[in-house]
């Protein structure tokens, strides 16, 4: 079965950096994405980024963009979201999860409301001090 781990959550003051770890379990296939998304309390999950193995496309949330990145180790089957200058909005519980079709391609269009990712791990918590 497709199953996800996200993990590398911590504490951490503004201006620092995390990165977290997606491993992936059960890909046999090639026609996927994996996105991140995010959810503060009293707020609606966002996507922050997102990858298609399919064609190497990423996407990020603007609020993200150019701070974070998303990355794909094929061989230890992990995707990484790479988080610098962190602020105290970035506060939230992170997911990891995966779009498994055609549709994975579309990492633009689907990742920002998380359409087609109907695979998804535990969250980790990303907390940010001012």
């Amino acid at each position: 079965d497709v199953q996800l781990q996200a993990s590398g959550g911590g504490l951490v003051q503004a201006g620092e950096s995390l990165r977290l770890s997606c491993a992936l379990s059960g890909f046999t296939f090639d026609d996927y994405a994996i996105g991140w998304f995010r959810q503060a309390p009293g707020k609606e999950r966002e996507g922050i980024s997102c990858f298609s193995n399919m064609d190497g496309s990423t996407y990020y949330a603007g609020s993200v963009k150019g701070r974070f990145t998303i990355s794909s180790d094929n061989a230890k089957k992990m995707v990484h979201l790479q988080m610098n200058s962190l602020k105290p909005e970035d506060t939230a519980v992170y997911y990891c999860a995966a779009d498994i079709g055609w549709g994975s391609q579309n990492v633009g269009d689907l990742c920002p409301a998380g359409l087609g990712y109907d695979y998804w791990g535990q969250g980790t918590q990303v907390t940010v001090s001012s």
